[in-house]
């Protein structure tokens, strides 16, 4: 059923009800649907409108993804790199969104700090898209569970897996998925980490926001500092970077020496259900293919077997699989976005 979000901003996930974010997810299915029967072509509803995507953060996938939708629904879409504004150096951010509130109809941010999107939703006066901030990563989330959705079937009551980094940004945004559509999350990382989840300052009430939502629609989280006790049974496993673009090259050997023991290989598939599915929401270092990878490889693989392959958070073994659904859920981006950006300017 048709659902009015004009005018609204998804800076976070959390700030939609239930019936809404199912409301987008079932709008990305009919719009991926009609664009594999080619319908897109005759329907275009946003001739005429301008959307900007402004990065802090390069993205191969996010970039595109916006690209791609906004062409689709017929709308302009200026991209701005990271070099390419004065956004928060010569210029606020609160004047940057007044001006481009005057010349968009709607804003993509994707960056640092949650702070920035807030400010650009308060004072752009147009809808706002979180990208990507250190807190959330809410168009990532919406392709996830669509993917898990085409591949596993009916959410609710499905496991999910995050193993590595529980508290980073779309570890979060899993588990407030997982509330909203019912989902068993498990969250299998450092104890420590997990500590930081239930009670960190810029956790707290997001863990406890999410007890609310699983109250009311099904499923829970879990944690387990045992990849393999924590596969059992899972329809899903999903894994992200150890060190996120934009942190110090300095961090990947801390974060081998903590992240390590949850690397993703195919004792944990095998430990799931046999037709589980593998996820990670891209780049991944899973072969020494890289320039990270490569070096990671020379200077740590003797040092730690778990990378002396230059693999980091998944196996090439695991990645080059048949169970590795990324490269769908990498095109989902795109069909889960185009549904936000319609949802939002009304039509």
């Amino acid at each position: 059923m048709p659902m009015n979000l004009k005018g609204r901003s998804l800076d976070s996930a959390l700030n939609f009800t239930t019936d809404e974010i199912n409301y987008i997810l079932e709008l990305s299915q009919e719009l991926k649907r009609s664009k594999m029967q080619g319908l897109h072509t005759n329907n275009r509803p946003l001739v005429g409108k301008n959307i900007v995507i402004m990065f802090q953060k390069d993205s191969t996938r996010t970039r595109c993804s916006f690209e791609v939708a906004a062409a689709d629904l017929g709308a302009s879409c200026t991209y701005i790199g990271p070099t390419g504004s004065n956004f928060g150096k010569k210029e606020s951010v609160e004047d940057t969104a007044m001006v481009l509130g005057q010349i968009y109809d709607g804003i993509e941010f994707r960056g640092f700090k949650q702070s920035d999107v807030d400010a650009l939703v308060k004072y752009s006066g147009v809808p706002v898209w979180n990208g990507l901030t250190d807190a959330e990563h809410p168009t990532q989330m919406f392709a996830d569970y669509l993917t898990m959705k085409e591949f596993v079937g009916d959410l609710k009551g499905k496991k999910l897996v995050f193993a590595g980094d529980i508290k980073n940004n779309v570890a979060r945004s899993l588990m407030i998925g997982a509330a909203f559509f019912g989902v068993n999350i498990v969250l299998c990382g450092p104890k420590a980490q997990w500590d930081i989840v239930k009670n960190g300052p810029d956790h707290k009430a997001v863990y406890e926001a999410c007890q609310k939502l699983f109250e009311r629609n099904g499923g829970s989280v879990e944690f387990s500092d045992n990849k393999l006790e924590a596969a059992k049974n899972a329809d899903a496993i999903y894994t992200d970077v150890w060190v996120s673009l934009g942190e110090d090259f300095s961090l990947f050997e801390p974060r081998i020496q903590e992240l390590g023991a949850f690397q993703v290989d195919m004792a944990m598939i095998k430990a799931a259900k046999e037709d589980v599915i593998f996820l990670h929401c891209l780049p991944a270092f899973h072969d020494d293919q890289t320039l990270f990878s490569a070096e990671i490889k020379e200077k740590f693989g003797a040092k730690y077997p778990v990378v002396a392959t230059g693999a980091m958070e998944v196996t090439d073994e695991v990645f080059k699989s048949k169970h590795n659904k990324s490269i769908q859920q990498a095109g989902n981006r795109m069909h889960t976005i185009k549904a936000v950006i319609l949802a939002t300017l009304g039509y």
